[in-house]
């Protein structure tokens, strides 16, 4: 076990205290302490294996009482009836077991393609690792943008800094250094060490892992604080529906079972027929049916290139109608190419060219498009020059500088945001001045920005270049970013993605209007903005949005489609402000400084090319930077949230009617209407047509524009569809009680028969707002539908009859039954329009 002060002890005698050495452990060594120590994941990994899986389906309790009662009878009574309940519990838990399953395994192969990895040294060599597989002892390489897999000592680094906001709140990057610090030290002061929830911002270092998963400081604060990913809008309202409906189901359950024993009924069947009446009317089928239809719509968005790391975040992609998105790579093209190197006056410089190229061709961090334009621009011999040092880029500076060397000279090289790098300088050389001559950078000023802004304004991103010499110098800091000299321009062009603004109307029509969010100037961003077509001329500048309070950013921020010289804490705040104006917020972001604003959003979407701290912080990740591969997970987001509240509305409007179906027939009838075992049986052929929901077709209107949960709402159905299923459940028994005077056993196959299939039939119905004619369902759905009718009716000519407690009855009952099934049907129709029109009335009423 490493020593709790790791930090205070030195990197040898650390290495040597949890056996490894500075190459990194073996490979056999690596693979026993995984067993050991287990992964490295702060979320419990959720039991998928095969048992599990399968005794998952029998964890309720409404059916482990069943099954201990069943058990009990077996013993007391009717063994036949006892077996037959248990082989019907049996069959219905193999059933979900196979869905999920398969559910299951198909969601782990997407997320594989997704993995955050790290770089490792195993057996002496670097090699890729996912996270998860981290342990004790593992020597890391990390780079600018890479997760801190675990709480390390630094080894080695250079110019490291690392965000730490989500352990310490500290706001801006901290610099790592290797060192021995007092046991004393507290966390926000170790600067030797790195913790696991953190990432690189800039610089590079090489790390051994003392620490992982809960034994981090992180998995510490995370066991106190139980902490849990933030429960999205649809996963509350299925919890509080479930809860509603479960309430309403026990307690009519018990208002029965204490009917039947006032009426002196049997105790064994009293209770056994109220437990199977809990199965077959408490929604027990919503989570696995909520799971299938999530793995199913994961499945369908990876089919167009979207892959889901949170299932449960697809429905918030489908009720989104804000996307705020970057602009490199998403609404350009991505490919940056620089178009010209110019001097102050705005002429082509090699001079400007070549100290841009050897920035470029010798920085050691993080490897950005910028650069590489620089180098593919046109190849130049640097083979004279000698790096000696750098500073790295940061997200505060917005500057890269280079020691480099040549002979006996030394001089710093400096690229950047323009700005950023006139601010480090005091003098200009003039063009007509050559190479050491200066003047003072006051007086050009204005010219400079003069040139600045006609570059930007006809959609060139412009960087500053800048030199200083230093001719005895050995390394360099960013302390000696000053009385720099400034050289020129880089302009860089970037032009619109082929077919953008027909995939921005694609996502208007979709209801999804995109906002920009940048980091390049307002004159920049206001010329792309025009060329792709997003509304509205008004942009709102970093400047200006830091004298903005929150209220007022959240009165303008709808209006604004446009945000330029955007920092990273302020992408933040803009998507705050548009969660809090009533919008369901996507961000779509692949930097290392877009973690945070991919937390703050509704939907985070990174891209599979990403930093690594991006891709862990989304819940969908594009294997290509396509907005239009985006606008298909959209839809895909849509039907599968159909799907799901198609179920609901099943579950709602047979569960619901069935209610006050059973608690009036065992109340006025003189025996159980149907017997335990009928019971549970209604309730797996009813499953069979909703399993295959998830597969189902959905209306176009559905996904035409954003939907989200409304609990208000799917009370009213219930009402409306519940009672309409009592009304003809009591019209079938006056028809079998007061027509055909059936005794018990026609009565209960007489219900069963209408029960079932009209619960088969009136799905049809309710999973489209269109008449059923209009709206063509899945053949899955149609198959199943069919065959459990024709199931029902086959039964009672079948030796099944005996067992279960059937008997044949005659053809004009069968009539009279399928009667008043046609008559169910079309009022269902009938009612369904009309619901319709009061809720488009409603809504109405609410818009005005």
């Amino acid at each position: 076990m490493a020593s709790s002060t790791f930090w205070h002890t030195p990197s040898a005698d650390l290495l040597a205290e949890i056996d490894t050495t500075a190459k990194g452990l073996q490979g056999a060594e690596a693979a026993k302490r995984l067993v050991s120590h287990g992964p490295n994941t702060l979320r419990a990994r959720k039991r998928t294996d095969t048992l599990s899986l399968l005794l998952g389906q029998f964890r309720s309790p409404i059916i482990l009482i069943l099954i201990v009662a069943a058990g009990v009878s077996l013993f007391l009574r009717d063994r036949v009836d006892a077996g037959i309940i248990l082989g019907i519990v049996a069959v219905s838990g193999l059933l979900g077991f196979w869905q999920e399953r398969g559910a299951t395994d198909a969601v782990r192969r997407l997320l594989a393609i997704v993995q955050v990895k790290c770089a490792v040294l195993r057996d002496g060599a670097p090699v890729d690792i996912a996270v998860e597989d981290v342990v004790p002892g593992d020597v890391v390489l990390l780079d600018a943008g890479d997760v801190i897999p675990g709480d390390c000592l630094l080894l080695e680094s250079n110019e490291l800094f690392v965000d730490e906001a989500t352990l310490t709140g500290e706001t801006y990057p901290v610099e790592k250094q290797p060192g021995v610090l007092p046991a004393d030290t507290p966390l926000a002061k170790r600067s030797n060490s790195l913790f696991m929830g953190t990432h690189v911002v800039s610089g590079s270092a090489t790390a051994v892992v003392v620490h992982t998963a809960k034994d981090t400081e992180f998995g510490k604060v995370s066991e106190r604080l139980r902490l849990q990913a933030t429960e999205t809008e649809f996963e509350r309202g299925v919890r509080r529906f479930g809860y509603f409906l479960l309430e309403v189901t026990l307690a009519l359950v018990l208002v029965i079972l204490v009917v039947n024993l006032i009426l002196h009924r049997p105790l064994l069947d009293s209770f056994l027929f109220s437990m199977a009446l809990a199965v077959g009317l408490t929604p027990q089928l919503l989570p696995a049916i909520i799971s299938i239809n999530l793995a199913h719509g994961a499945k369908r968005m990876a089919a167009q290139k979207v892959i889901v790391k949170r299932l449960a975040a697809i429905e918030n992609l489908g009720s989104m109608n804000i996307l705020c998105s970057d602009k490199t790579g998403t609404l350009t093209e991505g490919e940056v190419r620089l178009h010209a190197a110019l001097d102050i006056d705005g002429n082509d410089s090699d001079r400007v060219l070549l100290f841009a190229y050897i920035n470029a061709f010798y920085e050691a961090g993080f490897q950005n498009p910028i650069d590489a334009a620089i180098k593919a621009y046109r190849e130049l011999d640097v083979s004279g020059y000698q790096r000696l040092g750098e500073a790295p880029y940061d997200f505060v500076r917005k500057r890269l500088s280079l020691l480099v060397a040549k002979g006996d000279e030394r001089f710093v090289v400096t690229k950047g945001t323009l700005n950023n790098v006139l601010e480090v300088c005091t003098t200009v050389e003039p063009a007509a001045a050559g190479p050491g001559g200066s003047a003072d950078l006051e007086a050009a000023r204005p010219h400079i920005q003069a040139r600045y802004a006609a570059l930007s304004a006809e959609g060139y991103r412009v960087l500053g270049v800048a030199y200083r010499d230093l001719p005895s110098a050995s390394d360099i800091s960013r302390d000696d970013e000053k009385d720099m000299t400034f050289l020129g321009f880089l302009a860089f062009a970037d032009p619109p993605k082929q077919g953008i603004v027909d995939t921005l109307r694609g996502l208007a029509e979709l209801g999804v209007r995109v906002k920009m969010i940048t980091g390049d100037n307002p004159l920049v961003a206001a010329s792309v903005g025009r060329q792709v077509g997003l509304s509205g001329g008004e942009v709102l500048a970093g400047k200006e949005l830091h004298g903005l309070s929150d209220e007022a950013l959240q009165a303008r921020v709808n209006s604004i489609d446009v945000f330029a010289d955007i920092e990273p804490n302020q992408k933040e705040r803009i998507i705050q402000a548009l969660r809090k104006a009533g919008n369901v917020v996507g961000y779509m972001g692949d930097g290392i400084n877009d973690a945070s604003a991919l937390h703050a959003a509704d939907v985070g979407i990174s891209v599979n090319t990403a930093a690594d701290v991006a891709k862990e912080a989304a819940d969908f990740v594009l294997l290509e930077k396509d907005l239009a591969v985006l606008g298909q997970g959209v839809r895909e987001g849509r039907r599968t949230f159909s799907n799901t509240l198609k179920y609901v509305f099943m579950a709602t409007s047979a569960n619901f009617g069935n209610m006050f179906s059973m608690a009036g027939a065992s109340i006025f009838l003189s025996f159980l209407p149907l017997l335990p075992k009928q019971v549970l049986l209604t309730n797996l052929m009813t499953d069979f047509p909703e399993m295959t929901i998830a597969s189902d077709n959905v209306d176009p209107e559905m996904v035409a524009v954003p939907r989200r949960w409304d609990i208000r709402f799917i009370r009213r159905f219930m009402l409306v569809f519940g009672l309409l299923s009592s009304v003809f459940d009591y019209a079938t028994f006056g028809v079998l009680m007061l027509i055909f005077h059936a005794d018990s056993g026609k009565f209960r196959t007489g219900w069963f028969t209408e029960s079932v299939v009209s619960a088969a039939l009136v799905v049809l119905v309710i999973r489209t707002r269109r008449p059923v004619f209009r709206s063509v369902p899945s053949w899955k759905l149609l198959t199943a539908t069919l065959l459990v009718a024709a199931a029902v009716i086959v039964i009672p000519f079948t030796p099944l009859r005996g067992p279960l407690g059937f008997v044949r009855i005659s053809a004009l009952t069968y009539a009279a039954i399928a009667g008043i099934i046609v008559a169910y049907v079309l009022a269902a129709e009938v009612a369904k329009w009309l619901f319709y029109e009061a809720e488009r009335r409603r809504e109405a009423r609410s818009q005005s």
